[in-house]
């Protein structure tokens, strides 16, 4: 590829490890909620209340603590107290400020890009200030040339996105683990996209056989392998 392509990043479990600690967060909700119901009740509700909110509060931690709040008066009959309550905003404030550490490989290969002379990019969803503040604790800042936050990765926001950056099908390429965030909407527009799985996914980032029939992509196993990829 020319010199100056456009390299874009996904952040939560590309760069870095994020929906681990969802997950922990989440089994602490279970054990509050314990003495309420089951734990397949419990995880249907609290994502059911996620997609209804999601319209209102969009992604990441404060969306999460406040969904997990409702789903624990909903669940509870009103029941629950001041102090499960607490503990629900404590384990939301955790998640805004846990320790950011690059996965395997990450900074070995922004740096081979750097040298390359690549246009790096972050292009993440989320909320403005918690994504802003896991970029500045990564310590990966300097390696971009711009930081995307958006509300949703879908085709609507990468068209705005190529059409702003002068992006085309020769220049580009996105790099993500999510197939339903990262792959699926830029593929479908005819441009590259190179899946680097994650092992822990969030379930609305799950995508069925059917939509993926017919979509042309890259898969690594590794995030090294990008390089080869991307010459």
């Amino acid at each position: 590829m020319p010199t100056q392509t456009i390299i874009a990043f996904d952040a939560d479990d590309t760069l870095w490890t994020n929906q681990p600690h969802y997950d922990q967060v989440e089994a602490q909700l279970l054990r509050i909620l314990a003495p309420y119901t089951d734990e397949a009740t419990i995880n249907a509700r609290l994502y059911e209340v996620q997609r209804a909110n999601m319209q209102l509060f969009g992604y990441g931690a404060k969306s999460f603590m406040l969904s997990m709040i409702e789903t624990t008066i909903q669940l509870s009959g009103g029941a629950v107290v001041g102090r499960e309550i607490q503990q629900i905003l404590d384990m939301g404030r955790d998640l805004l400020r846990y320790p950011i550490e690059p996965l395997p490989d990450v900074v070995e290969v922004l740096t081979e890009f750097k040298q390359r002379g690549y246009r790096l990019l972050v292009l993440t969803k989320g909320d403005l200030l918690d994504q802003e503040s896991k970029i500045a604790r990564s310590g990966l800042g300097d390696f971009f040339d711009h930081v995307e936050i958006v509300s949703e990765k879908d085709e609507p926001t990468y068209r705005r996105l190529f059409a702003r950056l002068g992006a085309t099908p020769q220049n580009f390429v996105m790099i993500g683990n999510s197939l339903k965030s990262d792959i699926l909407p830029v593929a479908k527009l005819g441009f590259p996209a190179i899946h680097v799985p994650y092992h822990a996914n969030w379930i609305h980032e799950h995508v069925s056989a059917e939509l993926l029939a017919g979509v042309e992509f890259r898969a690594v196993e590794r995030l090294r392998e990008v390089l080869e990829l991307v010459g």
